[in-house]
């Protein structure tokens, strides 16, 4: 039975993939989930809202792992400070080096990755449109949770408001949390690790990376545990989707790649003519058209009835007539 590729398995693609389009598409899809996350704020009475609905269902499901961790966190600053430290750093470090690590080093498996890192994003990129959600530790004190990050922001370079520099708080949507593309993201590095690394200590990391990131995001009341779950599930959704993305891509590129041509093919012949004029070009005097020959040029053909040791005739244009 023939397996169906997935994403990070399947054969390299026909086309080289270069870094100078690699790294303006990365760039690009990353200014998008920005800006999404800035534009689309909701109300803040609705993300509230949802907020303590995630936790009434975790309370019907009796999970509630995020009130001792951050309880945890708030009462031990040696486990507080570090958890602030990875959540407002590794995020955006980790999973641009795993990017530029697949390129380099499994070429053959980077662009199905990447497709299945992109594709997850702006699935998530929805959940903050459709279901804006206030974080625990933005919920009213009474809930039973503290902001780690503003009750530890004299150890680092945040404030008060998420993970965000002092000051530039207000650029960010402190309102999308559902899902946690924190523990979407660190479980793609996790299964990248795993599967790519070849040796132990990858595979300790890639399993490491994620679980702690989970804690992290709960510890520190950035993130509800179903965020968390959330988060995953996006990640598995993108899994899915990514090879019918591929394919979809790989059929489109022919006629772009046409199209393209075609609408660039004045400036190619112009650039290809001396100053741009229409004239032929006959590659500045070293070749000829079919038929004609340079001055003095030998005509290699024996005569007729010469035997096969005759020296060709000189009858070139301007050339000596033989001598009898």
């Amino acid at each position: 039975m023939p397996r169906a590729d997935t994403p990070g398995t399947e054969a390299a693609p026909v086309a080289r993939l270069r870094w100078w389009t690699e790294l303006p598409l990365i760039l690009l899809v990353y200014a998008c989930y920005s800006a999404g996350r800035l534009l689309v704020r909701g109300d803040v009475t609705d993300a509230v809202g949802h907020g303590l609905a995630i936790l009434r269902v975790e309370k019907v499901l009796r999970l509630n792992a995020e009130h001792p961790l951050n309880r945890l966190f708030t009462r031990e600053p040696w486990l507080g400070v570090p958890a602030d430290f990875w959540y407002a750093s590794l995020h955006y470090l980790v999973t641009p080096l795993v990017l530029v690590w697949l390129f380099r080093s499994r070429a053959v498996r980077y662009r199905a990755a990447r497709t299945w890192l992109m594709t997850s994003t702006f699935i998530g990129l929805i959940g903050f449109t459709l279901l804006p959600t206030c974080p625990p530790r933005l919920l009213d004190p009474a809930h039973g949770f503290v902001d780690t990050m503003a009750h530890y922001s004299a150890w680092g370079w945040w404030g008060g408001e998420a993970s965000a520099p002092r000051g530039l708080g207000g650029m960010t949507n402190q309102y999308a949390a559902m899902p946690s593309l924190h523990v979407g993201w660190a479980l793609w590095c996790g299964v990248m690790l795993w599967r790519f690394g070849g040796t132990r200590v990858t595979r300790i990391a890639g399993v490491v990376y994620p679980l702690v990131t989970t804690v992290v995001v709960m510890g520190t009341a950035n993130h509800y545990l179903l965020d968390a779950v959330a988060g995953a599930v996006v990640m598995g959704a993108g899994f899915l989707l990514a090879p019918h993305l591929l394919r979809v891509a790989d059929r489109a590129r022919p006629a772009v790649t046409a199209r393209l041509a075609t609408a660039l093919a004045p400036f190619t012949v112009a650039a290809r003519r001396p100053g741009g004029s229409d004239s032929p070009v006959v590659s500045g005097g070293c070749e000829t058209s079919a038929g004609e020959r340079f001055p003095r040029q030998r005509d290699e053909r024996p005569r007729p009835g010469a035997g096969p040791d005759a020296s060709p005739a000189d009858t070139g244009d301007g050339a000596p007539a033989p001598a009898h």
